[in-house]
């Protein structure tokens, strides 16, 4: 009782700390390894109970936001929160049953791969995508999320989660099954070292690897890139009101008084609400002050119709040739938007347009990164203290498919990000009085070709629900053949009580 207490409070402030809007990421490697030890020298009810209770109460910081956004329903929100500490648990029991039978190194990865596995089978059905639970806690450790770029930020995912259950495996008391004396621990001690040794050099080749290719960063010729944000939340004020029109002055006025060399600017998503007749009060002002500094505005906007609405990120091109509209793509359950289908790219062909939530999803940003997109310019709101979570998932797609990142969010954190997933610049909106935050940064241009990612997707999260599949396998024939030998044990015990009698 008293050990597993402490492993339930162990894991929760590690998990708390570790994950959710502003962790360390240190933490996140070690919060699921009391539960872990726990759980090969506990019952699978304990180890089950105690590990959902961890997970969920390490995920207290993040109730509060899913209670309030708009954004997620709030069945979705705390099905969020209770599924995936159910799974954490069910994750738990797979390693207690594996770690018993002896099987050090399918305990030590069968459980991230079915972490993993579970996960990306979710994202095929989760209206709201994903914001990767482990993964995003890792976004500001380069060395860690270079690996995104080949598997997927689902292999930062398991990753993250290995190095706990290799610990916890090899520390796990041995099996719980027939092997006895010297042979036995014989077994278990090379079981160990082999994991160990399979584990250590895992990480040792995402972490070489995660070094090479930061070498060859800083490649080709930089262009610079701000973020401008109002520290006043205001969610699609109309533009044709006083207030508007006043606001995109003041916009305006930011943008002429941007430093020399800027090209493109990147304001929030909502920033203006607009109809047809007063969709020109923005674009206006806007254009205006764009041309006049030679740099492309990049806006959103709540553009509203008789017949439909969309929500927009609108690229004013500094020339003054017609606007680019993109639409977006993915949209909260139940919010009366159209959803757009097409990319939409600045005249250079370089400059890629999405929007906040659409980049919970691997499209539309994976199809940026084959189509050669070297930044993606994303009008972001973002609410309730996720601002810095969720600009660093979006920073993972970055690293994902190979292209650099202005998020400009209304209520967070304003962020540029290179290809190699490094902030170059940020800013923070609600911890200032000043009306606005800017931030400026030259970016490289990043890879010259599409990521291993861009190009083969989520193979990595496929390849894991298949080693899942293969492993429950194993498991059941193990179950099936443990059976068998209890019942051929008990038979000759029969039979021995049987002869003696007849002596």
């Amino acid at each position: 009782m008293k050990r597993g207490l402490l492993a339930l409070s162990a894991s929760a402030v590690l998990f708390y700390l570790g994950t959710g809007f502003a962790p360390i990421p240190a933490l996140t490697w070690v919060a699921p390894l009391p539960v872990l030890w726990l759980a090969a020298r506990v019952s699978g009810r304990a180890a089950f109970g105690v590990a959902f209770l961890a997970y969920l109460l390490g995920l207290a910081g993040q109730f509060e936001f899913f209670v309030r956004t708009p954004s997620v329903p709030l069945p979705i929100g705390m099905g969020i929160l209770a599924g995936s500490s159910l799974l954490f648990g069910l994750v738990v029991l797979l390693f207690r049953a594996l770690a018993g039978r002896g099987l050090t190194l399918a305990a030590a990865f069968g459980p991230p791969a079915a972490w993993v596995g579970v996960e990306h089978l979710i994202t095929l059905v989760n209206p709201s995508g994903i914001i990767w639970p482990l993964a995003t806690n890792q976004a500001e450790v380069p060395l860690v999320t270079q690996i995104a770029s080949v598997t997927g930020a689902w292999g930062v995912e398991f990753l993250v989660l290995l190095v706990p259950c290799a610990v916890a495996a090899m520390l796990s008391p041995g099996t719980q099954g027939r092997e006895r004396g010297q042979d036995g621990r014989q077994g278990r001690g090379r079981g160990r070292v082999r994991t160990g040794v399979v584990a250590g050099l895992v990480c040792a080749l995402t972490l070489g690897f995660g070094a090479w290719r930061l070498a060859g960063a800083d490649g080709g010729t930089a262009q610079r890139v701000a973020v401008l944000s109002a520290t006043r939340y205001q969610w699609a004020p109309d533009a044709g009101s006083a207030d508007g029109q006043a606001l995109a002055r003041r916009y305006a006025a930011r943008i002429a008084s941007l430093p020399p060399g800027v090209r493109t600017v990147v304001l929030p998503e909502g920033a203006f609400g607009t109809s047809p007749s007063t969709l020109p009060l923005v674009v206006g002002p806007l254009t205006e002050a764009g041309r006049g500094r030679g740099v492309d505005v990049v806006v959103g906007v709540v553009h509203t119709t008789p017949a439909i609405k969309y929500n927009y990120s609108v690229l004013l091109p500094a020339d003054g040739s017609s606007a680019v509209y993109y639409a977006k793509w993915h949209i909260s359950p139940g919010a009366p938007f159209r959803k757009g289908v097409d990319l939409a790219f600045a005249r250079d062909g370089r400059t890629g347009l999405a929007n906040c939530m659409d980049l919970n999803f691997a499209a539309p940003s994976r199809d940026y990164g084959r189509a050669g997109a070297r930044l993606l310019a994303v009008p972001a709101a973002d609410e309730f203290g996720n601002g810095w979570q969720h600009s660093r998932m979006g920073l993972l797609r970055g690293v994902e498919s190979g292209f650099a990142l202005a998020w400009a969010a209304q209520w967070g954190t304003p962020m540029i990000s290179d290809a190699w997933g490094r902030v170059l610049a940020s800013a923070d909106t609600e911890g200032t009085r000043a009306p606005f935050v800017v931030a400026v940064a030259d970016v490289p241009a990043g890879p010259a070709e599409p990521t291993l990612y861009a190009r083969f997707g989520d193979w990595f999260g496929w390849f894991c629900v298949a080693g899942v599949l293969l492993l429950a396998g194993v498991v059941l024939v193990g179950d099936r053949r443990d059976r068998l030998l209890d019942r051929e044990g008990d038979d000759l015990v029969v039979a021995g009580g049987d002869r003696a009698g007849a002596a």
